[in-house]
């Protein structure tokens, strides 16, 4: 199965040729809080050699040491992260720049020691289909 996404401009593209997925999970950490500017991150880990770039070059950003970043230069999406000592082998996709990102539900939530805590309230919250007039 070939998963395939890009940024929010369209100047970067990519794709993963993967069958299984190493995890589908919700990263509730500081880092990725903070490159994100969201309360979380979904991330798509698939392994290194089914990613590539298609379209575009995305630019790297290493925040600490070893932890890359990639994101368009352009519009600015995050796309995807590697970190070789940490997750070696593999390349975590930011699963909402892909294509069909509903069809793909994260199976697990991660760092939750760093989760905000308001984040637990979510589904009290009112809901509305679109912005509130």
């Amino acid at each position: 199965m070939a998963f395939a996404g890009g940024c929010r401009c369209g100047a970067v593209r990519y794709t993963a040729d993967v069958t299984d997925p190493e995890h589908h999970a919700i990263c509730h950490c500081t880092d990725c809080r903070t490159s994100s500017g969201a309360p979380m991150m979904a991330w798509l880990a698939v392994p290194e050699d089914s990613f590539r770039v298609t379209d575009g070059a995305a630019t790297r950003f290493e925040g600490t040491p070893g932890a890359e970043r990639f994101f368009c230069n352009q519009c600015g999406t995050g796309l995807y992260y590697r970190n070789a000592e940490m997750l070696p082998g593999i390349i975590d996709i930011q699963s909402a720049t892909l294509d069909d990102a509903a069809t793909l539900v994260p199976a697990v939530q991660i760092q939750c020691a760093e989760r905000l805590d308001w984040v637990g309230a979510i589904d009290t919250m009112p809901t509305f289909d679109r912005y509130p007039g």
